[in-house]
């Protein structure tokens, strides 16, 4: 169990709730969790797929307890009501709409209920005193690296919201309309904390681009963003990558982490926390490959330029280095510590 320098919101030994728990996201949150002296429920929807969780966690936390709890629809009515029974957090993870959405109205219109169902669960639950929400930095920003913006911690991405509402080709619209569901249903989500008033605190995490180390290679394998830096080892998938703007990376423990600081930190509430640890192009990541491993043909991929966005990410990294973490991880450690699972 990690020694906490201050007297945490939730007791050490109280069980907190991660939705989605097997993804990329929220099994590192489980991980840090587990490591600071919490029990963890976690959802999933279908649990065979997931079997190589309880014997991961159980190795790393053994005096800690991680329970799988399957929640198959969670559009259903009351489908959260019995995972939130007890916890002392919620750490909302899960989210159902993908990047190739086109109509923000029709995800929404799926989505909302049944986050708005977890958040009234949680406030009918008298033993909740913390709720973090899982964005995304894509609810702040559309990234491009040829424009220098200035973000706070109040910025939403309204320019992606006019582009999907105007006239523009599905060309032009890209995965803009991703970009304009994340904010408006983080907005709603704000909306309903200031209309309700919950007793718990309530904050939102804006993970940007994840990458880092993998914490089951064989049962969990490389997902999401982290598949991506393979692919750039193997040679595949080259051009999806190259239309990849620059722009910022989270690394995986340092992401964890902050879930862990958000739920206990006394004096952390209504907050935006953004998960920027350093900034990050696929070029790049190519060349720290190449310089990790000489012996490989890593691909060349042409430089595409550097992320110049200044954004609110101190606060974020202040509250990681109060669980006596160092701080912001860089671009290479990140990368290394991502290769090395499968290389």
């Amino acid at each position: 169990m990690s020694k906490l320098a201050f007297t945490p919101t939730i007791p050490q030994g109280s069980t907190i709730l991660v939705t989605g728990a097997n993804g990329l996201i929220a099994s590192h949150a489980v991980d840090q969790l587990l490591a600071f002296g919490y029990n963890v429920r976690g959802t999933v929807r279908d649990p065979s797929k997931c079997t190589w969780m309880e014997p991961l966690f159980s190795s790393r936390h053994p005096s800690s307890r991680f329970e799988l709890v399957q929640v198959s629809d969670f559009g259903a009515p009351g489908a959260l009501d019995a995972a939130v029974k007890g916890v002392a957090g919620v750490a909302a993870v899960a989210g159902a709409a993908a990047l190739t959405i086109q109509d923000i109205d029709s995800a929404l219109a799926e989505e909302w209920p049944w986050n708005e169902s977890l958040l009234r669960a949680a406030k009918n639950e008298p033993s909740v005193k913390s709720f973090v929400y899982t964005t995304s930095a894509w609810s702040a920003y559309t990234p491009d690296q040829t424009k220098k913006t200035k973000l706070t911690e109040w910025s939403f991405n309204e320019h992606a919201i006019q582009v999907v509402r105007s006239n523009a080709t599905p060309e032009e619209k890209g995965i803009k309309p991703y970009m304009a569901f994340k904010t408006l249903l983080e907005q709603k989500l704000w909306d309903w904390v200031r209309r309700e008033k919950p007793s718990f605190t309530f904050n939102s995490i804006l993970p940007e681009t994840v990458i880092g180390k993998c914490l089951d290679p064989k049962g969990q394998g490389f997902p999401s963003t982290c598949g991506m830096v393979k692919w750039v080892v193997d040679g595949v998938n080259l051009d999806m990558l190259a239309s990849i703007p620059p722009q910022w990376h989270v690394d995986t423990i340092d992401c964890g982490l902050l879930y862990v600081a958000a739920l206990i930190t006394p004096g952390v509430n209504g907050e935006r926390l953004f998960g920027f640890s350093d900034r990050y192009s696929w070029p790049r990541i190519g060349q720290i490959l190449q310089k990790l491993y000489p012996e490989k043909k890593i691909p060349v991929m042409e430089d595409n330029g550097w992320d110049q966005t200044d954004v609110p990410n101190q606060r974020a990294e202040q509250l990681i280095k109060g669980l006596g973490h160092k701080g912001w991880t860089s671009l290479e450690e990140s990368v290394k510590a991502c290769a090395e699972g499968f290389m």
